[in-house]
């Protein structure tokens, strides 16, 4: 059932550019296309042991390249099960989002699709080479979404997000191969290497470790690699920037989830405070720096930055120790894989709220705005909700996330989640603000005309946020799941 959800969106979309087809229904066949990788997901999800004591589940391995241990592997864990969860549900509400296609509505809903398909595919992935594949395809879908379909410097947003993301991914490689050549025999088998924990005392691990964590830091993107990320999600189409945000960013660091942290325990507990600073740096820079945007889309993209903050933060205090504060630890990483989900859900309707924006009135200046409660009143709820949810305001997924990744880092690094705290208060305020300038303060007669949500925007919008708030009232099918996963992986690791 993984590789029905790899290869099906990839088969949809080599379907749609042989095709002929129009707009309305390259629109709804890949609708129908993307549901197959989330009834996949449905079926994965109920067939997952919770309780079983093997780390990964529904595997599937053929040979590829035996000469190199190179294999076709893919399986789930509780925390790769609830990525793919978001992916799927995330990809869907997406394509069937309205998009201004400019005519060409087949190689639009073929490169969602395609890109669908890689992202799951990374997800999935129990080797280190098929994992680096779809890492790379996913930057050709995604440069071909922006500077194709995006705004007036999208060509020039796009090519750096393609080569800044493709220094990255070849340092990534780089690490990738220093792990394997460390195993007798050569092996890029992920489930072995965890096992093996092969770079255990070698005196080049640190520069191995550096290697992974540069690729997939600037993924993430953590402060000082996170230059490309407002450039390319403000000159984007809405559409992509919801998926740039709440899938691809989740690669970097679910790969420091599954790579390092996994198959380096030692090495990375050595490095772990240093990647803890770092999270905090990029709490508070994105906050900050949010706060002072005047353009609604920047100041999303920022907020980004702040919230994958959380997730290393997580992260880094899930492998801070080898042994002592068990429960702590797992708590952090379950927090950390929650707060993709949650990132995922409510960013992703945010961006979407900003093409709603967008397709209406061709600007992004909050200035622009004002009053618009009253002309927009369902727009303005959606905004709200995720808002709030993205504040981290109890009784929201977003507030299940963070709550277990401070509690998990306070058990490791207090002063550093005690100073990390301070970008939910500056996260609050930015938010806050936004609504008020836009939704409430002066009416601005100019959008008077603006007309609210249609019935396809509300059903994308409505279940992005019906699961924020539902995840958040009622986490505990999703918590079993991601803390088995959690239990299991810092176990094997340790």
């Amino acid at each position: 059932m993984l590789t029905t959800a790899v290869l099906a969106p990839l088969a949809g979309a080599l379907a749609l550019v042989g095709l002929r087809v129009g707009e309305r229904a390259a629109r709804w066949l890949a609708v129908a296309v993307s549901l197959v990788p989330l009834a996949a997901f449905l079926a994965a999800w109920a067939a997952f042991d919770s309780r079983s004591a093997e780390q990964f589940q529904l595997v599937t391995a053929v040979e590829w390249l035996p000469t190199v241990g190179v294999g076709y592997r893919v399986g789930v864990d509780g925390v790769a099960l609830a990525v793919v969860g978001v992916t799927t549900v995330l990809f869907t509400a997406v394509i069937a989002f309205p998009a201004d296609t400019r005519g060409r509505a087949r190689p639009w809903y073929a490169w969602l699709l395609f890109l669908e398909g890689v992202c799951l595919g990374l997800f999935v992935a129990l080797d280190l080479i098929v994992f680096y594949v779809f890492f790379d395809l996913s930057l050709v879908g995604m440069y071909f979404l922006i500077s194709r379909w995006g705004h007036a410097g999208a060509e020039a947003a796009a090519l750096k997000f393609f080569l800044y993301t493709l220094l990255g991914s070849l340092a990534l490689l780089i690490g990738m191969i220093g792990l394997a050549l460390a195993m007798d025999p050569i092996t890029f088998d992920m489930r072995e290497l965890i096992a093996a924990q092969p770079l255990a005392g070698a005196g080049h691990a640190v520069l191995v470790l550096v290697a992974l964590l540069l690729g997939l830091g600037i993924k993430t993107p953590v402060v000082p690699f996170h230059t490309w990320l407002p450039a390319a999600h403000v000159e984007a189409p809405a559409p992509a920037s919801a998926l740039l945000a709440g899938v691809l960013l989740k690669m970097g660091a679910f790969g420091m989830i599954r790579i390092p942290l996994a198959m380096m325990r030692e090495t990375f507990a050595a490095v772990a405070p240093v990647l803890g600073v770092v999270a905090v740096v990029s709490i508070l820079y994105g906050a900050f720096v949010a706060l002072g945007q005047g353009d609604i889309k920047r100041r999303i993209a920022y907020t980004s930055v702040t919230h994958m903050g959380y997730t290393v933060l997580g992260i880094a205090a899930a492998g801070g120790l080898l042994a002592g504060a068990e429960e702590a630890r797992a708590l952090a990483l379950t927090g950390a894989t929650i707060e993709m989900v949650a990132h995922g859900l409510i960013t992703g309707a945010l961006f979407l709220i900003t093409g709603s924006l967008w397709e209406r009135t061709a600007d992004y200046a909050m200035d622009a705005y004002g009053g618009l409660a009253d002309r927009v009143p369902r727009l303005t709820a959606a905004t709200v909700v995720a808002a709030f949810a993205s504040l981290g305001l109890p009784g929201l997924v977003g507030f299940v996330a963070e709550f277990q990744i401070f509690v998990g880092a306070f058990a490791v690094y207090p002063v550093l989640a005690a100073v990390g705290l301070l970008g939910v208060l500056v996260t609050a305020a930015l938010f806050l603000q936004l609504l008020q300038r836009v939704f409430l303060g002066e009416r601005s007669g100019y959008w008077d005309g603006l007309r609210d949500l249609d019935a396809a925007e509300q059903g994308s919008l409505g279940v992005l946020l019906a699961l924020t708030v539902v995840l958040g009232v009622a986490p505990a099918p999703l918590l079993d799941v991601v803390d088995a996963g959690s239990t299991l992986l810092l176990g094997a690791a340790g």
